[in-house]
């Protein structure tokens, strides 16, 4: 790569990186590299192999091609229901992605729980960013909590629970029919 090119690549990664509210020393982290090494590409001063480019773009949340995508202004993009990037989960359930990647502030999952479906057995965590939880047809159960001392909420169609991705959560259907349900994050995490 050219030392403008190596530039611009760094200015991207320090752009997306600030997205999330990472520091130089969170990434490094994550990307098992040093500070000074993510500092310099940054400031375009040095170039990196492809396999510490795929550490970074996914300890950002992102693809490869993502960290080479040059448009700044990606302006409004259309999802049609029928094409939203599908997350493979649970069985009886499905769950999808409805704000694009790159991922900026906010991610967005709509998830669909068939009569009797969860999202497992144990509950998960992801990152510790804010998390709303909206009902918006059906009826289920979203624990939080540790399992032994979880506390149940039930909620309806327009009911919405606000609670941090870094504290346990499951979400059961005990109803008969089939429950549709949105998550948002932010700032995003890198799974849900």
């Amino acid at each position: 790569m050219t030392e403008s090119e190596n530039t611009r690549l760094g200015a991207r990664i320090r752009a997306y990186r600030n997205m999330r509210h990472m520091t130089v020393r969170a990434l490094a982290a994550e990307a098992k590299a040093s500070a000074s090494f993510i500092s310099q590409l940054e400031r375009g001063q040095t170039s990196s192999s492809i396999g510490m480019l795929r550490r970074i773009a996914s300890a950002l949340g992102l693809t490869v091609a993502d960290l080479f995508n040059e448009e700044d202004e990606i302006g409004h993009r259309v999802v049609r229901r029928e094409a939203r990037p599908e997350l493979h989960t649970a069985p009886g359930t499905r769950k999808f992605l409805i704000s694009q990647r790159p991922l900026q502030n906010v991610e967005v999952y709509a998830g669909e729980f068939d009569p009797g479906s969860s999202t497992g057995d144990e509950p998960y965590t992801h990152g510790d960013s804010q998390e709303i939880f909206l009902v918006l047809r059906g009826r289920v159960t979203l624990w939080l909590g540790p399992n032994g001392s979880a506390a149940a909420h039930v909620l309806e169609p327009g009911d919405s629970v606000e609670y941090r991705t870094s504290v346990p959560h499951r979400v059961v259907n005990e109803s008969d029919e089939t429950a549709e349900i949105l998550w948002v994050v932010a700032p995003p995490t890198t799974s849900a």
